[in-house]
């Protein structure tokens, strides 16, 4: 009978798979979004879901339970940041989103994210987006005339060094000289 046998091994012992899994609440809760595999990602799920459950609530108490999973600095930022963030929603506070199989081993691939979660890059394309249609357009100053880029492209050109040229090495004799040994005779 399977009864009880909720949780996947994944291919480790228990004290590899809380550590794996620690390492990646920490990932988690610092970056916000990580990659991992698809089976990882979803027993990730309820554990952070768990965290940040806990922290929706700030206490004594329920920072020991994360500081038991995760350390401190991501303590503080579970119970600064986080926490507050989602006070309202009422769970649900992760996303899985599948890539694909990966190149290498074609193991399925996902990220799992937090559900507000905007990328910063995003976000930085969005402002100067609009500075870029309110600023009126520069105008382009003229090309140089022909000349002058003939003389700029002459300084250019003359400033280069020449490659050096490889020294030939000394051509080897085919036959060496045989050089005869006497030997002396001893009497």
């Amino acid at each position: 009978m399977r009864h009880g046998m909720i949780n996947r091994k994944l291919g480790r012992t228990s004290a590899h798979r809380n550590a794996l899994f620690r390492n990646q609440l920490a990932s988690l809760i610092d970056r916000e979004r990580i990659i991992t595999t698809l089976p990882k990602a979803k027993e990730l799920r309820p554990q952070i879901e768990r965290l940040i459950t806990l922290a929706r609530t700030d206490s004594v108490h329920n920072r020991r339970q994360a500081a038991r999973v995760v350390d401190e600095a991501m303590v503080t930022k579970l119970f600064g940041t986080l926490g507050p963030r989602f006070a309202e929603r009422p769970g649900g506070y992760t996303r899985i989103v599948k890539l694909g199989p990966r190149r290498g081993d074609a193991a399925e691939v996902a990220i799992l994210e937090f559900v507000d979660f905007k990328l910063e890059t995003e976000a930085k394309e969005e402002a100067p987006a609009k500075k870029a249609k309110a600023a009126p357009k520069k105008e382009t100053k003229p090309k140089a005339k022909p000349e002058d880029e003939e003389e700029e492209a002459a300084p250019k050109k003359a400033a280069k060094k020449p490659a050096a040229k490889k020294k030939a090495a000394p051509a080897k004799a085919k036959e060496k000289p045989k050089t005869t040994t006497k030997k002396k005779s001893s009497k």
